[in-house]
């Protein structure tokens, strides 16, 4: 089913959209985000069409990078290799993940239709681009349906960059042709001596899911998890203009002695704009929240569903790829930006020190791509997130707090061991903040978690609080079911966040209302979930 443009399917569109979001959301499996890309020094991609799924059951004509015929791509990080696909087109293209100061080729081929026209990738950040093959165009050399173009490119600089088509870019960027190219730094990090953040991964028992260390040539830039968010929008009018003139271009007779001639080329009207759709990594709310590689989305590789433990350190790598700037929101706390545009921001008076602000907002710029470190520790909430009172053999353990009030071991850089899918080593309060420590909320608890609080929650047995609530505010399976009991949760409790996990839920969206819809229907668009999840809880980025 193409884009759709009826009274009718207007007028129903609204009812099916909040149907197949409930439905989804009520059957996906925990789906977790990375930065899943390919890897190498010599890609082979293909520009081609293709259709997007979007959650109100519109596939939407594009067009986007994906890998050549005959290309067989290296998956990073290397856990994705088992799941990993790359069509011919996807959206956004793929991640490419390079090395500063290492070459590597990228061979295009247009695949797009001939009335499209010659298409081509601009790397804006790099160091140099050479380039071969193909024709000359406007700002680079340009593929044709019958002569390849071969970009020789450098970064001598680590970081975050876009890639994009150079060609036509107001309709071939609307269309999709973009993608990511991550740079991983030359140097590595791990377990350093200088900066306690740079732990080694995988912690016992876990995988790395990272491509590095850090983000820079720098131990301030260690980082534990790492999330690329994409943002684009799609106006389907766009769209509709070039699936319909390419149908009427293929089907025009050439019969001779016709008193007019067949168009060969495309005009397309890109303005005024006016998009409907709004895609993280290339997919809106609630199918970014499936699995990366899903096989229903089969050009959409790429998810927006970040996780995390306590006290860990994320990074997010921003990139606006569309025409508009969208304010995005990181409920839980701040970002502090750490970089911009392969530019790492430290003091002008103390390069030791990171000069980045911390942001409410981390506005996605059209053209730009930014990192930042998010983390969340429960620091200051005012009672035991981990439930210890009245829990046992927990109830007793000692929470000896480091030099910056957590409990921890050697200063935050290594776990306690992880054995039997349990820690040891006292860790059923790791990185809990020491000050809250036996600090019951509730003053009258469903469970066993009691007194002193001060307030006394709703029962979590009669009050249904969506799907992403794990039933108490309090963090991890165990605790979850000392304080609300073992009777299960109302119809509608947490599908997104199970009892096994309980972790403890915030949403991030832009901040703009209508930006967290799917064609004017909420919820949807630009809108994920981040979870925190207990340290017993392993964080298998591939499900």
């Amino acid at each position: 089913m193409s884009l759709l443009n009826t009274r009718n399917w207007c007028a129903v569109s609204r009812f099916v959209s909040v149907a197949v979001a409930a439905m989804a959301l009520l059957l996906a499996a925990s789906a977790h985000a990375a930065a899943p890309g390919i890897t190498g020094t010599a890609f082979s991609l293909n520009a081609g069409p293709g259709f997007s799924s979007q959650p109100d059951g519109v596939l939407v004509y594009s067009w986007g990078y994906g890998c050549a015929t005959g290309f067989t791509p290296t998956y990073a990080p290397a856990q994705f290799a088992p799941l990993g696909f790359c069509p011919t087109m996807q959206l956004p293209g793929p991640t490419l993940i390079v090395t500063e100061n290492a070459s590597f080729t990228v061979t295009l081929t247009n695949g797009l239709p001939a009335a499209a026209g010659n298409t081509s990738i601009l790397f804006p950040g790099a160091s140099t681009v050479t380039t071969s093959g193909g024709v000359a165009g406007l700002l680079t050399r340009e593929s044709t349906q019958t002569n390849a173009v071969t970009y020789t490119v450098t970064y001598t600089h680590p970081g975050t960059f876009e890639y994009y088509s150079g060609t036509q870019p107001d309709l071939q960027i609307e269309m999709g042709l973009f993608g990511a190219v991550v740079v991983r730094p030359s140097t590595s990090f791990g377990n350093s001596t200088t900066s306690p953040n740079c732990r080694a991964m995988p912690w016992p028992g876990r995988e790395d899911f990272r491509v590095a260390t850090a983000a820079y040539d720098n131990a301030l830039s260690c980082y534990d998890r790492e999330y690329l968010v994409q943002w684009s929008e799609i106006d389907p009018r766009i769209h509709r203009q070039v699936e319909d003139q390419l149908k009427l271009i293929a089907s025009c007779p050439t019969t001779a002695g016709l008193q007019f001639s067949c168009p060969s080329a495309l005009d397309i009207v890109t303005e005024p704009y006016h998009p409907n759709y709004f895609l993280i990594n290339g997919r809106s709310m609630p199918d970014n929240m499936d699995a990366n590689y899903a096989p229903n989305y089969p050009n959409q590789p790429y998810n927006a569903n970040p996780h995390m433990h306590p006290g860990e350190l994320i990074l997010v790598r921003y990139m606006g790829q569309g025409h508009w700037q969208h304010p995005f929101h990181e409920h839980g706390n701040h970002v502090r930006i750490l970089g911009r545009d392969g530019n790492l921001l430290l003091s002008q008076t103390n390069a030791s020190l990171l000069a980045g602000r911390m942001e409410f907002n981390t506005d996605t710029t059209p053209g730009q791509a930014d990192e930042g470190i998010f983390y969340w520790s429960g620091k200051g909430l005012g009672w035991d997130i981990l439930a210890h009172t009245n829990s046992n053999a927990a109830a007793t353990a000692t929470c000896t707090p480091d030099a910056n009030g957590y409990y921890t071991t050697a200063s935050g850089a290594t776990l306690p061991a992880y054995t039997g899918g349990v820690f040891t080593g006292g860790s059923a309060n790791y990185y809990e903040w020491c000050a809250d420590h036996n600090h019951p909320l509730e003053v009258n608890p469903v469970g066993t978690v009691g007194g002193g609080g001060p307030m006394t929650l709703p029962d979590p047995l009669i009050a249904s609080n969506g799907l992403w609530y794990n039933g108490t505010p309090y963090l991890g399976p165990e605790a979850v079911l000392r304080s609300r009991g073992t009777a299960p949760l109302p119809p509608g409790s947490p599908g997104q966040n199970p009892a096994p996990e309980s972790g403890i839920a915030f949403m991030w969206h832009s901040h703009n209302e209508r930006e967290i819809t799917t064609n004017d229907v909420f919820p949807g668009g630009m809108l994920m979930m981040m979870l925190v999840d207990p340290y017993v809880w392993n964080i298998d980025e591939t499900l």
